[in-house]
């Protein structure tokens, strides 16, 4: 045990995570092979410790670990997660992080982090209705908490919380150029750069990604519903989602000393909207966004005796734009307009719309956080950790131009007296949503109490105050038992909640979605038992159990006589399952992984599966050194059994099997590395559940996913 507690201290001491080797002993040289630097993280109380003796299921992927799977977007990265499964909405394809079991279509409930400080927006909750993916260059490492993390980090750390760690100066090699082209006319390009500047440790990364997306086939969708109805044809379907896009990702860290200044940029523009943004096929819509984020962070392990002081200063900016009209139905769409101008009952009559039903609603975002916290060790056996902090953001700005709904000038219904021409509604009776903000206080406590020689209790809470709804407390307690040199075990209690979204408050003037200013947060609660065994040095397996009890559940309920439906907080989900894991490296040159992880989610108010989430998944990669620097990684994934939620009477999903593989020359003339992947290898047909409606499934036949393809990319280090 003293052994242990050794090689965590060097650890914490060293910022590299390495020891002179002639320090330590062969056991203490055995251990730090398996609490290695890569095995490190810091999400799960704020403080560096072991991953396996964190009191929390969590994982951490490295850079290394990518570049071998041959990932190029972070969803491809997090689908290896145990317990996690990346699902697709028909916005955008944008992503929907489905932790055991938690699903839902703008996926609030799972809080991403870049560098510690939320991306999350106000408008719905989410990452942004424009998100574009996200590149891997600029990534150092990825640390997934599976479960609550309200107690650390608040709002919307609630089935998960994802941090993203972008590379520093000791992670970059120099100067690294590199080069992808791929299917779907797809061109890749970035740049790396590490060094030093004026006193500074200097990290410079910048990524460009041009792609025409893939093109799926919708077989139908909502308009061929109104064309079935209305004796057009207007749908598009069957016909290709809208996928192309176009991104520049640019970061920046400078360092010295106890201070790190982060800063970023992702712009993203001429971007498809998936499968259209009212389910109905739109190859004419673009999208734009802009996200600007800086963060200045100071961290002094030895800021007095027993002291460890932090402290962080963060802005973000964040929009969703329109390049070009956002057409909600196609040129020729006949649709019965109701007395507001907008689809609805009882119809005033069906009015064809020549250029489409258009409407192209913007929203703009600021976002400043401040916080500091201190850990204190003067106390024996005890680590107390503790802070305070302030967050604003607010929606600034809300546009739109449409035509339909109802002249602000007029009050006339615009499809019935006008020529289809866009009216703007921007500040007027007539908008989709008013501006506004939210002020959040907080305060924490943590205690890591050593009371035994092998066990440590870990608790904690922290308390919020929202402008908006409230206030909230969410306590944390864990039990972890060193129960035998290779084997740790943990039973884990955790609180969590998710802030409504402005989305569900504020919306206004929506034929279909009213918000509600008096909606209470959601809750989650719950209870874990992990195993962390490592029988050798080259092998560790891990085991997890679960059961959780979602509260609260914010749905849009329909309005009695009226054609709406407004946000309220609705119904109860709960959820158990268990979470394999395995890693072995089963010669020097040959490394394999795998997980398997199991859901059972019960929507207790219907006595019905959950649904859309999968009941199985499987995931198994080879990491194989064919020849020296030649490396091969072949990796397939299983998801199995997602069933429907009550009223969705189609036969469940489709389950399908992944497939791909990649294989890299390092070291080719001393500085060049190339690379050729192959993505779903066997072609297989695989989709992701769309949405049911309040009568039929707007899209019956789900979301495709990308057929087989390839891609080739080429690096070179000076």
């Amino acid at each position: 045990m003293a052994i242990v507690i050794r090689i965590v201290a060097l650890l914490l001491l060293w910022p590299s995570g390495q020891v002179i080797a002639e320090e330590l002993s062969e056991d203490e040289k055995a251990l730090l092979k398996i609490y290695g630097n890569q095995e490190m993280i810091s999400i799960a109380t704020g403080t560096k410790q072991p991953v396996g003796k964190a009191p929390a299921v969590a994982s951490v992927i490295t850079a290394e670990d990518i570049k071998a799977m041959g990932a190029t977007d972070l969803d491809e990265v997090l689908e290896t997660v145990p317990g996690l499964h990346v699902a697709t909405s028909t916005t955008g394809y944008n992503p929907i992080y489905t932790i055991r079991g938690v699903y839902s279509n703008n996926n609030p409930q799972v809080l991403v982090l870049i560098n510690g400080v939320s991306i999350s927006n106000l408008f719905l909750g989410d990452r942004n209705r424009v998100w574009g993916g996200m590149p891997v260059q600029a990534i150092s490492r990825i640390e997934v908490v599976r479960g609550p993390g309200s107690a650390v980090y608040g709002a919307d750390a609630f089935a998960g919380v994802i941090n993203i760690i972008t590379k520093s100066k000791q992670d970059i090699n120099g100067t690294e150029v590199g080069g992808r082209v791929g299917s779907f006319d797809t061109y890749d390009g970035w740049g790396l750069h590490g060094g030093e500047w004026a006193g500074f440790d200097v990290a410079a990364i910048v990524e460009y990604h041009d792609t025409q997306g893939q093109k799926g086939i919708i077989n139908a969708d909502a308009q061929t519903a109104f064309d079935h109805q209305f004796g057009t044809h207007a749908s598009l379907a069957p016909g290709p989602v809208n996928l192309q896009r176009q991104n520049v990702d640019a970061r920046l860290e400078l360092s010295r000393e106890h201070w790190r200044f982060h800063a970023g940029l992702q712009n993203r523009g001429n971007k498809g909207n998936g499968a259209g943004i009212a389910q109905a096929l739109d190859p004419v819509n673009r999208y734009a966004s802009d996200r600007w984020n800086v963060d200045l962070n100071y961290d002094n392990p030895n800021f007095a005796e027993d002291w460890n002081v932090k402290a962080q200063l963060s802005y973000f900016d964040t929009s969703q734009e329109v390049e070009r009209d956002l057409t909600l139905f196609p040129a020729g769409a006949r649709l019965p307009i109701a007395a507001n101008g907008q689809i609805g009952s009882p119809a005033l009559g069906l009015v064809t719309f020549p250029q489409g039903y258009i409407g192209n609603p913007e929203v703009f975002e600021r976002h400043a956080r401040f916080n500091s916290s201190a850990i204190y060790t003067g106390f024996a056996d005890h680590s107390v950790r503790s802070g305070v902090g302030f967050n604003y953001g607010t929606l600034y700005k809300a546009q739109a131009s449409q035509n339909f709904g109802l002249d602000p000038t007029t009050g006339y219904a615009i499809p019935l007296v006008s020529d289809f021409s866009l009216v703007n509604t921007t500040d007027t009776s007539a908008a989709f949503i008013r501006t506004a903000d939210r002020k959040n206080f907080f305060a924490f406590l943590q205690d890591e109490w050593k009371f035994a020689n092998d066990w440590s209790l870990t608790t904690g809470a922290r308390y919020d105050n929202y402008s908006d709804f409230g206030n909230t407390v969410n306590p944390r307690v864990a039990l972890v038992w060193e129960t035998r040199y290779d084997l740790t075990t943990k039973l884990m209690y955790g609180s969590a909640f998710r802030a409504p979204s402005f989305a569900e408050m504020y919306i206004i003037n929506n034929p279909a979605q009213l918000g509600n200013p008096s909606l209470k947060p959601e809750t989650m609660d719950t209870i874990e038992l992990a195993f962390d065994y490592r029988p050798r040095d080259k092998l560790r397996l891990g085991l997890n159990i679960f059961n959780y009890w979602w509260k609260d559940i914010i749905r849009f309920v329909p309005d009695i006589g009226a054609p709406s439906s407004t946000a309220q907080n609705t119904g109860v989900q709960t959820g158990y399952g268990t979470e394999f894991e395995a890693e072995w490296q089963a010669a020097d040159t040959l490394k394999l992984l795998g997980n398997y992880a199991f859901q059972k989610s019960q929507d207790e108010a219907l006595n019905h599966d959950a649904g859309y989430a999968p009941h199985h998944q499987v995931y198994l990669r080879a990491q194989w050194e064919v020849m020296p620097n030649w490396h091969f990684t072949p990796q397939a994934k299983w998801i199995i059994g997602r069933g429907r939620t009550d009223g969705d009477n189609r036969p469940a999903v489709g389950d399908y099997t992944w497939v791909d593989m990649t294989l890299r020359r390092k070291q080719l003339a001393e500085h060049w590395e190339v690379a050729f992947s192959v993505r779903n290898l066997f072609d297989v047909n695989a989709r992701e559940p769309s949405l049911a409606g309040k009568n039929a499934a707007a899209i019956p036949n789900d979301l495709p996913l990308a057929g087989r393809s390839f891609f080739g990319e080429v690096r070179f280090n000076f």
